[in-house]
Formats: C-alpha cells, sequence, structure tokens
C-alpha cells in the first residue's frame, strides 16, 4: 500500500474519524482508523460499534491496499506537519510509515490488519429517501439541544424522529422542557418506523453537511443511515418508548407576551449574571412591559425592563434561565412569542409570526 496527498486534505477527514472513536476504546481495534487505497480514491472509516463514518478522498495512488493505524497518533503526527504533500506506505509486517515530501521526517505507525476491523452496517439503496441538506441541519437544532442527559431515562436521551400525516417531526424533551419541529418535504417521504436517533450522529450531520442540496436517509428498525456529499454515517438507534409528546404541548394559550428577541436576549444575558444555584429567572408582565429579575441570597439582585406587547393581567413565572436561553439561540425572527395561561403552567416559546416550531417550558416554583 501506498498514496500521497495533501495533508490539509486527508486532515480534515481524520479529525473527523476521530470524533467517531470512543477513547474507551484505547489499544483495541475501535481505536484503530480504517484506510483503504484504491484506483478511486482513499476510504477512510471509523466506528465505535454504535456510530459509523465512511468517506473518499482524491489522493495518488502508487501501490493499492488496505490497513489501520491508531487514529489518535495518526491525527497528532498529521497536526504537527506543515501543509503540503504526504507519502504513506504500508511497509511489509506491521509498519505504516509517513514521510512529508518537502522535510526529512520520517514516522512509522504500527498497523493492525484490517481483517481484524468490524464490518460496517449499509442499508439496501431503495430504503434511502431525499431531504434537503438545510432542512435536516434546521430541524436538529431546533431540538437536539432539549436532550435529556439523565442516563436512568434512555428514552429521552435522543431526539424523536417520525413521519406523520405527510410531516417529517422532530421531537426532543428532558422532562422539564420539549423542542418540536415539523417539515412537509415537497415529494413524499415513504414511511418508516417511529424511532429515537441518538444526538451524536445528529451532531455530526450538522457540522459535516453543507447545507447545500439534498442528503439520502435510511431509517430500519435499529439504525438510520446517511450520506450527503462524500459522507455515508450511520448509528445504531436508542431504544425504548419514546413519551407521548403531544400530550405535553397545550391546545390553546389564553395569553401572549411579543418581545424583541436581541432585546429580550441581552437582557437575559445581563439578569443571569447574578444566577447560580437556583438558575431561576422571574419574568413579570404587564401592559406597561415585562421585567426580568434574578436574586441569590449571598450573591445580590439584577432587574431589567423592557417594552413588550401584552395585553392581559399582570403575571409573574419563575423559569430555569438555560431553558430561555436554548431557544432564543435558534429562533431566527426579529420578534419572539411567549404564550401562557397559567403562571404554574407550561409556557409556548417560538417565533412571530409561527413558524413550524417551537419550545415548551414547564415553570420552576416561586420562592
Amino acid at each position: 500500500m501506498k498514496f500521497s496527498c495533501e495533508r490539509d486534505v486527508i486532515l480534515k477527514e481524520i479529525s473527523i474519524a476521530s470524533e467517531i472513536i470512543s477513547s474507551r476504546n484505547a489499544l483495541s481495534i475501535l481505536s484503530n482508523v480504517y484506510l483503504n487505497a484504491t484506483d478511486e480514491g482513499l476510504t477512510i472509516r471509523a466506528t465505535d460499534l454504535k456510530v459509523s463514518f465512511e468517506t473518499r478522498i482524491p489522493v495518488s495512488v502508487s501501490e493499492p491496499g488496505v490497513t489501520t493505524i491508531l487514529c489518535d497518533k495518526f491525527l497528532g503526527i498529521l497536526r504537527s506537519l506543515p501543509s503540503g504533500d504526504v507519502e504513506f506506505e504500508q511497509e511489509r509486517g506491521d509498519r505504516f510509515v509517513i514521510r512529508p515530501l518537502f522535510k526529512k521526517i520520517d514516522f512509522r505507525l504500527k498497523s493492525i490488519s484490517s481483517e481484524k476491523y468490524p464490518e460496517l452496517q449499509f442499508a439496501p439503496q431503495e430504503a434511502f429517501f431525499d431531504f434537503p441538506q438545510a432542512d435536516m441541519i434546521e430541524m436538529i437544532s431546533q431540538t437536539v439541544f432539549a436532550v435529556s442527559d439523565d442516563e436512568t431515562r434512555y428514552f429521552m436521551n435522543g431526539v424523536f424522529f417520525e413521519n406523520t400525516d405527510g410531516k417529517v417531526v422532530m421531537v426532543a424533551t428532558d422532562g422539564r422542557r420539549l423542542s418540536y419541529v415539523s417539515n412537509t418535504p415537497a415529494a413524499p417521504v415513504p414511511a418508516f418506523p417511529n424511532v429515537i436517533i441518538p444526538p451524536k450522529i445528529l451532531g455530526l450531520i450538522r457540522k459535516l453537511a453543507s447545507g447545500e442540496g439534498s442528503m439520502r436517509i435510511a431509517v430500519t428498525e435499529k439504525s438510520v443511515f446517511v450520506q450527503f456529499d462524500s459522507q455515508k454515517i450511520s448509528s445504531a438507534l436508542i431504544e425504548g418508548q419514546f413519551p407521548n409528546y403531544q400530550r405535553v404541548i397545550p391546545d390553546s394559550q389564553q395569553y401572549r407576551i411579543l418581545v424583541k428577541r436581541d432585546e429580550f436576549q441581552e437582557a437575559l444575558k445581563r439578569v443571569s449574571l447574578l444566577v447560580e444555584k437556583s438558575r431561576r429567572v422571574y419574568l413579570t408582565v404587564n401592559p406597561e412591559g415585562l421585567t426580568l429579575k434574578s436574586e441569590e441570597t449571598d450573591i445580590g439582585q439584577a432587574t431589567e425592563e423592557i417594552s413588550c406587547e401584552y395585553d392581559g393581567p399582570e403575571a409573574t413565572i419563575a423559569l430555569n434561565f438555560t431553558y430561555l436561553v436554548d431557544p432564543l439561540r435558534v429562533i431566527e425572527s426579529e420578534n419572539v412569542a411567549i404564550q401562557f395561561t397559567e403562571s404554574n403552567k407550561a409556557i409556548t416559546i417560538g417565533p412571530d409570526p409561527e413558524q413550524a416550531y417551537f419550545h415548551i417550558v414547564m415553570p420552576m416554583q416561586m420562592d
């Protein structure tokens, strides 16, 4: 095996591979990256047995071959080299040689036969459907932050994905908040089972997808497969019964607060400077404006008033400020609508005018 390519080209893909590989797999075949040089280019694979990644890059191949090498060390070597062409060679035995063509440097990494590398799963091509990259990136952004990190409630450790009534829907919840987004594709999407997708693969999609054109998606009972540009990513799904999210969504809300998103976001940022253990901020609203307040016994308090549109009685709602900050980061409209019926029941946060997404937040108890 012998090939050469520009250092920056291979570095980008090995960096991605290193994110897939689990640090818990040190010194096993799973800590290695798979390299297969053919006339068609260099195929790179990485897996932690749950999430898998494959891509192909153009290289100049002198001698086809396949091997696996320790990804962490390979990445460190590539990062240490300046830009320029690098030659890679699998010598007889178990040594993988890395030689920059512009410097007298010689690295020799121990390799492991590719025969011991796990086979990656692939879905049949007929199982795939096309979906716009930009739309999928938006759906992930609107939901993935609300995933629970409580491993005892593993069925909420991912984003629920379903195809219902001609719409593709994604939902995430941690039990105290819920994020919902739907999309009605231009072309009908074939039926697929309702599944729970781990955030790791969703984060990779959001990071790697260009946002141009379409991606191809296949969903089976136990896995999800995504292809776009030159990337192929797959992941095992989270098993379990996702909560009935429809029960959490209010049928209607009686009162509506309309605020400028940027003004609300900046005020929240300032007031939250004095929030620590409680993570609690108070929103007090009346027809004259919206007051944000934080108070910590050992530190002090902060209060800021901003303008709003509101027609209703004065009300005070206590909220975890993080549950306000996260939705505001992904709502792109100039105005934000905060809707509620009672100060101790779920509130709805979304863009104004309404779009195909919203966020539900449960209030905290008043001190």
